[in-house]
């Protein structure tokens, strides 16, 4: 019985085994065939990719658009602060109310915001006058719409209780500064404390994010401000009408800013000269991100010449019959009218161009090249006596299999990140855009490409020059030429070697890879090293893994020297002292007057700096000596009193009464008040703590609430937002691999492949954190690249490896690395060569592409031509078995050479026996 079982698992392999054969072969046969197609009708497959890219082509710049939405791109698509801002804007106006939202980057409309510094360290304080000169100014801007004069005051967000344009408190604060300077006096006399200040009109205002680089004076009880280095001001816009109010408000914005322009250059002496001002404004985040892409316009075309270049040179050979760098240069073409091609696609589907598709070029290229070059590759492989014909099939049928695997792996990868899975917009759309360039530069590469082999492969075989396109004289006609002429028109006969019995491998990387290289790397005495070259390499990525930070700040995705980047600098360094501003939202009515709401209210707020009219009415109680204890007591002196003192009529704002029609009574439906937390100088990753603390409040606690900013719309679960693609994609790459085990000749490639992807993608990703990049958007989609770009490399490589049949595994990575190594060291250096220019945009954007891409270059070629040369030498697969093969064939032969010389040696007895039988035939 054990004997039947184990005969029968042995022939369950063998069938599977002989599946596998016969896929693999349909594939190559298939290939074949549509590599005799081809070049059966090379002019029909050149002509149709060349128009369809003058149809496509000729969109991108009639539909082009950008994208102007940023929140679009790059804030999570859904989230539950989306949620909360939609409940809040029911309860609450947000565009009312924003001047009281205070966020850093991301406040809501349309805004104008100044910060003011004193040059050379003074005092912000001592400067009033100019403070005060530049609000003048900047209230007297005038743009004109229709005929119509419009300022500030027509733009303006508007009190409800006096219908006046509400300003940010430090400008009274500094115009009572400037009247105690009038009156000869200093701006000590006036009371100045931070965070929250007390006004002249008796309210107490918070201005955490108004007043930056404070010091105090010593001994002061109540922080009273001795120094200040620089102040914020922020000018809101309202919406009225969709269409003519955002004109003009975007017109205004305009203006505003070439204000601070003109401010900032002019000429000392000028009323402000002691000022250095920065501006932001509501579409400063989307000008600077878009100026990303018109910065990388030459960077881009210098980028394509370079890869031209390298291309055209590194497919040269000094065999002017076998070299071939118009191929190069024509396949680096191919991949660009593909690029076009897919662009065209991309805009007549109406999607709307944003600086992050700036990758993809970048990384279509480094694809597209690689199936050109392997291609190259495999023509060098075929037989020179065949047809040329013969020899273009033969060619497709070796490399389009893999190729054609680690395209639909691309497609499979990109197309999860652009699944419902993605949370983040601008990655669905890169995605997306990523799978029709990898459709379209498949199609591209065997048609167009496969033409131009097939032109080239007739030059060929009718032994034309590979660069002038001539007849190549006579061998006798060249020994009569002088030298410099015999170099530039000789065939290679005369360069080949006892070493080159095929003439392609005089190609100069092939013969470095042959004769040294692979010698080097496979001696006994270089492993060791390599080990201990890879745990360095390991321990360097976990380290990088532990410390992965995270990317969501919106600076990350801005050119590098725009005003904003410049703006957020010093904001951080100014005003980063408090939190943006929250929100608290009650949303259902509660017990106020009830003292265990009360506390639990305190408990839910303790440890923030307040803004809240429950704080100030109790305090209004305490003052007036007032019990309110009961529902009638608590709303009829909320009501009655307090609400119409002048210091607290603006707390109105901030509660929603509602009037019972059966008892005649109010009641609070709804309510907020204002948090603020103390912060550091790691503001964001803290507001990002804080939000993770809060969130689960919500929903749990007694008392129904919601705390929103318009900043949590861009951090509410950013990071895993942000993680989940390559989550998704590396999950689809494994799960592929796996279920493919039974479909490839040997699933050890399979394994050997899921090792290699892995260890290069742990790579990148620690050694791009230590290199200080977070993951955004991005990032993540330079890892989802590293995925493909590592598996594009490494396939080849490995299953080379292990289908060898060489008698050792040092001979077969020897074999792999011939037949692969050309290829893969063409396209990693044009892919290098193409994003250096990259470093020289000046955009946070391209250094973040630039580093991804790099490491991941690196991160890959150390793979293929370092640790699997050396790690594939000490584990499986084994070569024995066809050791033995090779050695039961061998000695087959040799019996077989045995029996026929006595065979021989019979016949000639018999021929010496009977001579006249011999004589007769």
């Amino acid at each position: 019985m054990c004997l039947i079982g184990g005969d029968g698992a042995s022939a369950s392999r063998i069938l599977w085994r002989m599946l596998r054969q016969v896929i693999h072969r349909g594939l190559r046969a298939s290939f074949y065939w549509l590599g005799l197609f081809v070049s059966r009708h090379p002019v029909f497959f050149l002509t149709v990719p060349a128009v369809l890219t003058i149809i496509f082509g000729s969109t991108v710049l009639s539909r082009f658009k950008p994208e102007r939405d940023l929140e679009v791109l790059v804030a999570p698509t859904h989230s539950l602060a989306k949620i909360e801002r939609s409940l809040a804007n029911s309860l609450f106006s947000i565009d009312q109310s924003k001047h009281k939202l205070y966020s850093d980057l991301h406040t809501p409309g349309r805004y104008g915001r100044l910060i003011l510094l004193a040059r050379s360290g003074g005092n912000i304080l001592e400067l009033a006058d100019q403070v005060l000169q530049v609000h003048k100014q900047v209230l007297e801007l005038r743009v004109t719409y229709k005929g119509f004069n419009y300022t500030f005051a027509h733009l303006c967000v508007l009190s409800h209780r006096d219908k006046r344009c509400l300003l940010d408190d430090i400008i009274t604060i500094f115009e009572d500064i400037q009247q105690a300077v009038l009156s000869n006096s200093t701006f000590h006399k006036v009371p100045l404390s931070y965070p929250n200040t007390t006004l002249k009109d008796g309210r107490v205002s918070f201005i955490g994010h108004q007043l930056g680089g404070v010091s105090f004076s010593p001994n002061s009880r109540d922080q009273q401000v001795k120094f200040a280095r620089a102040i914020q001001i922020t000018y809101y816009l309202r919406n009225l009408s969709p269409v003519v109010q955002d004109i003009i408000a975007e017109r205004w914005e305009n203006e505003f800013c070439a204000l601070v322009t003109r401010l900032s250059t002019a000429e000392a002496p000028h009323p402000t000269d002691q000022l250095h001002i920065q501006s932001l404004t509501s579409f400063s985040l989307w000008r600077d991100f878009h100026q990303t892409g018109l910065l990388s316009k030459g960077e881009v075309l210098v980028s394509l010449v370079l890869v031209l270049l390298a291309a055209t040179i590194s497919s040269s050979m000094r065999d002017c019959l076998r070299g071939k760098p118009f191929l190069g240069l024509l396949g680096v073409l191919t991949i660009c009218i593909a690029n076009v091609t897919a662009a065209g696609i991309f805009f007549i589907s109406d999607g709307k161009f944003n600086s992050t598709l700036l990758g993809i070029p970048f990384f279509a290229m480094g694809h597209g090249t690689k199936g050109v070059f392997e291609l190259l590759a495999g023509w060098r492989r075929t037989r020179e006596n065949l047809p040329f014909k013969e020899r273009v099939a033969d060619a497709f049928a070796d490399v389009m299999v893999c190729y054609t695997m680690t395209s639909s792996l691309y497609i499979i990868t990109f197309g999860m990140g652009a699944s419902p899975f993605t949370n983040i917009e601008s990655v669905k759309i890169f995605c997306q855009s990523m799978c029709v360039a990898i459709l379209v530069n498949y199609f591209y590469v065997f048609s167009f490409y496969g033409s131009c082999l097939v032109f080239a492969g007739q030059l060929e075989q009718n032994r034309y020059h590979s660069v002038f396109c001539c007849k190549i004289p006579s061998v006798e006609y060249l020994d009569r030429q002088p030298t410099w002429f015999k170099t530039m028109m000789s065939d290679g006969h005369d360069l080949s070697t006892h070493h080159d019995s095929v003439p392609y491998q005089n190609h100069f990387i092939q013969h470095f890879l042959r004769e040294h290289y692979t010698e080097w790397i496979t001696n006994t005495y270089v492993k060791p090293f390599v080990v201990i070259l890879y745990l360095i390499y390991a321990s360097f990525s976990f380290m990088g893994c532990l410390q992965i930070s995270d990317g969501s700040n919106i600076v990350n995705l801005l050119a590098s020297n725009s005003p904003s980047v410049s703006y957020a600098v010093t904001q951080q360094k100014y005003f980063s002292n408090y939190s943006p501003v929250i929100g608290f939202y009650i949303y259902e009515p509660i017990e106020y007057w009830n003292s265990t709401v009360q506390e639990h209210l305190k408990t839910l707020s303790h440890g923030f700096n307040k803004i809240s009219w429950m704080d100030n009415f109790f305090h209004y109680l305490r003052v007036v000596n007032v019990s309110a204890s009961t529902k009638s007591d608590f709303i009829s002196i909320l009501k009655g009193s307090f609400l119409r003192s002048p210091e607290y009529q603006h707390f109105t704002e901030d509660i929603i009464f509602t009037k019972n029609p059966k008892t005649d009574e109010y009641d609070i439906i709804a309510s907020r008040m204002y948090l603020v937390a103390r912060t550091t100088e790691k503001k964001r990753e803290e507001v990002v703590e804080l939000l993770e603390k809060l969130r689960p409040l919500m929903l749990i606690n007694s008392i129904k609430f919601i705390a929103f900013n318009p900043t949590f719309v861009f951090m509410d679960r950013y990071s895993s937002s942000v993680i989940s693609p390559i989550l998704t994609s590396g999950f689809s790459v494994l799960t592929i691999l796996i279920l493919t085990f039974f479909l490839v000749i040997n699933p050890l490639g399979n394994f050997w492949l899921i090792l290699t992807v892995t260890s290069v993608e742990l790579g990148v990703l620690g050694l791009m954190t230590l290199w200080n990049v977070g993951m955004d958007s991005i990032s993540i989609l330079c890892l989802i690249y590293t995925l493909n770009f590592a598996m594009d490399h490494c396939a080849p490589h490995l299953y080379t490896f292990v289908l060898a049949t060489e008698h050792t595994r040092t001979q077969c990575i020897k074999l792999a690395l011939e037949e692969h190594g050309a290829a893969i060291l063409q396209n990693t250096s044009c892919f290098v060569i193409g994003i250096m220019p990259l470093v020289f945009v000046p955009s946070n954007l391209t250094y973040t592409l630039f580093k991804c891409s790099l490491l991941t270059a690196g991160c890959t070629l150390l793979h293929c031509f370092v640790i699997l040369p050396v790690f594939l030498t000490f584990f499986p697969p084994s070569k024995k078995r066809h050791k033995k093969k090779k050695r039961a064939k061998r000695k087959e032969r040799e019996r077989e050479r045995e029996r026929e010389r006595e065979r021989e040696e019979i016949e000639c007895i018999e021929v010496r026996e009977n001579p006249d039988h011999v004589t007769n035939v």
